[in-house]
């Protein structure tokens, strides 16, 4: 097992690249098994545990990929399986992407229950409320969802969501495409993973209108054929690497991003007294002598994104002031918090509301990763630490960060990778 060793208070410097999407990346992927033919060529796709996982399963039902530099092709002439199994399912939650496309391309699908991060129930209602409306039966049983076409194929419909979900408005997406007739989903995440996803769909001959709002109008096709896409950069990580300029004291530069997808977490850099220059395609943070506290609430995009919650938890430990933090879309994601006490932070929690109070001063012990986006924060936390931070079980990093300590350490941090036993 591998964990992060970082000597802190290292100031950075410089300019650094954004890598693609994430959590662009795996419904694109997922949505290849709609392709009746041909090979479909997807570019800037992060070198990732997840796009390993997911690219094992497309493997299992019978597709062929190819990885390199960054370009993924997948041929999907040969699949004849409509089975996602629980050994590779379990290890992430976004094997649900294929339930969608497996049942509009078969008729059928058998979908192992999902696993992935441990913060919280995250049910999958909405996905199956959403097949059913198209037309299918589902039941879940021996922890596989089973559904299946009631007739030949799936059956336009009108899908009101009664919360917004990325993942579920996505499988809907993909289900609806090849799906006879008209179907209309309301309440859409308006997410730019979704757009992509929407776009992707269209380059392979989809009928979808409506991109980027919450109401997306999709006329079914009978096929759809190979493209070539390429992914959106991703604003996760793009948001990660600005906290780690903010929460150093210094001045950095990510660029190949779209600074429009992230003007809401830029206003909150700004509010924390950072200087945010936006040019095309860079955003440039300058961080100020001393941080301002700020106050988030993570909502579903273009809001304060849940997928930033930790890492703004983690500066805030550096801000004057008690800052307040709730997560509206998972309320229970806030296992990072006792770690990055231990490290000296002053965190309290109250329902779902996480009380910081700063600035602190940190000192660089052993933490351990809960999940992916607090390991995130162990590791923005372990920047500005007095010492030696370890930051343990970072197999939760590398599932949706590329290469992140090669992207801090060329910043100017001071970060190795080392391997270790656990002792249970």
């Amino acid at each position: 097992m591998d964990k992060l060793v970082i000597q802190g208070r290292h100031r950075l410097s410089g300019t650094v690249k954004a890598s693609g999407s994430k959590n662009s990346a795996l419904p694109l992927m997922a949505a290849a098994l709609l392709c009746s033919t041909g090979e479909i060529k997807l570019s800037r796709i992060p070198d990732l545990k997840d796009v390993r996982t997911l690219s094992k399963l497309l493997g299992y039902l019978g597709a062929e990929t190819s990885y390199r530099e960054n370009t993924l092709n997948i041929s999907t002439s040969n699949i004849r399986c409509a089975q996602a199994p629980y050994e590779l399912v379990k290890q992430m939650r976004a094997s649900i992407y294929v339930l969608g496309p497996l049942l509009a391309k078969f008729g059928r699908a058998s979908v192992s229950l999902p696993g992935g991060c441990a913060f919280g129930p995250r049910p999958i209602d909405l996905h199956l409320m959403a097949m059913e409306k198209l037309g299918a039966s589902v039941s879940i049983e021996k922890g596989f969802i089973e559904a299946r076409t009631k007739g030949t194929c799936l059956k336009g419909a009108a899908i009101d969501f009664p919360i917004t979900s990325v993942g579920a408005t996505g499988n809907a997406l993909m289900a609806a495409v090849l799906a006879k007739g008209r179907t209309i989903i309301r309440n859409a995440a308006v997410e730019p993973e979704i757009a992509t996803l929407c776009r992707f769909l269209n380059a392979m001959g989809a009928d979808i209108r409506g991109i980027g709002t919450e109401s997306l109008e999709i006329e079914g096709v009978e096929t759809l054929n190979a493209a070539e896409f390429t992914n959106i950069f991703d604003r996760i990580e793009a948001a990660t690497l600005l906290t780690a300029g903010a929460i150093t004291g210094s001045a950095i530069t990510v660029t190949d991003v779209d600074p429009s997808q992230l003007i809401t977490v830029l206003g909150k850099f700004e509010e924390a007294g950072c200087k945010i220059v936006t040019d095309t395609g860079s955003i440039t943070l300058q961080s100020p002598d001393a941080l301002v506290r700020s106050d988030v609430i993570a909502n579903p995009y273009p809001l304060f994104p849940t997928d930033m919650q930790a890492q703004w938890i983690a500066l805030m430990t550096q801000a004057e002031g008690a800052s307040h933090v709730i997560d509206k879309i998972y309320h229970e994601r806030f296992n990072h918090i006792p770690e990055l006490n231990r490290l000296g932070a002053h965190i309290e929690i109250r329902d779902n509301e996480a009380t910081v109070h700063g600035p602190r001063k940190l000192t660089g012990t052993k933490v351990m990763s809960t999940d992916l986006r607090a390991s995130a924060s162990l590791v923005l936390a372990g920047l500005v630490a007095e010492g030696v931070t370890e930051v343990l079980r970072i197999y939760h990093l590398d599932r949706g960060y590329e290469c992140i300590e090669q992207k801090l350490n060329d910043l100017g941090a001071a970060i190795t990778r080392e391997s270790y036993q656990e002792f249970l």
